[in-house]
């Protein structure tokens, strides 16, 4: 695998985990409200059963069938990595974290979750290997009928919180909170993981034996 490569899917696996935490901490900060997709994970689980990170999984599934029938191309690996991952690590994560027992510490798992989230999903969409499911969505909204990430996002996330609700999801102010301010943090955020991406891609690969022969050169150096 090429440099770059390597440097490009380290940033997506870490970046899918990043986000996938940050969703857990949030669902953790559940008295302040989940995030809009997590009220329809939720809803769907109390009326079926299973686990919210299946229905991460399912919903995921559903969406890149119907993305893909949209622009008539299959998706691409990292795509099918996200469905299946993210649901995987978040229910990692919420199984991890610590339970919270005070609105105190609600509020702190809620706060962190919104930005660990949007750090996430920035780092992971940067090295263009291929967006999740429900970023795909946001991203064919931008293309397709112009406007900002900020704007694409809340009327995604909008329309998934309501049909969450009418299954009976838990909305809250938080979940108002991340369908207006999440996209503040993933635009600024995205850009940032780009440039830091192409800094390590860009970084000269140092050849062995390049550091150990070195001051032998520096002596022949000052000979001549």
């Amino acid at each position: 695998m090429s440099r770059t490569l390597k440097w490009k899917w380290l940033f997506f696996f870490v970046g899918l985990a990043i986000m996938s935490l940050g969703i857990s901490m949030i669902i953790e900060g559940k008295s302040m409200g989940v995030s809009p997709w997590d009220v329809l994970h939720i809803g769907l689980f109390k009326q079926l059963g299973l686990t919210i990170g299946s229905w991460t999984i399912i919903t995921g599934l559903f969406i890149i069938i119907t993305t893909s029938l949209y622009l008539k191309e299959w998706p691409k690996m990292a795509t099918w990595f996200n469905m299946l991952l993210c649901g995987t690590f978040i229910d990692f994560f919420t199984w991890l974290l610590p339970n919270s027992k005070l609105l105190v510490f609600d509020i702190l798992y809620f706060l962190m979750g919104v930005v660990v989230m949007g750090i996430g999903c920035a780092m992971y969409i940067a090295p263009k290997l291929g967006a999740g499911p429900r970023d795909t969505i946001m991203m064919i909204i931008v293309e397709k009928f112009g406007g900002s990430i900020r704007l694409a996002r809340f009327l995604m996330e909008t329309f998934a919180a309501v049909i969450g609700w009418i299954l009976g999801g838990p909305i809250g102010f938080g979940t108002v909170i991340i369908a207006l301010f999440s996209g503040y943090i993933i635009q600024p955020a995205l850009p940032f993981f780009e440039r830091q991406l192409s800094k390590r891609i860009a970084e000269p690969i140092i050849e062995e034996g390049a550091i150990d022969n070195a001051p032998q050169r520096e002596r022949d150096l000052s000979i001549r």
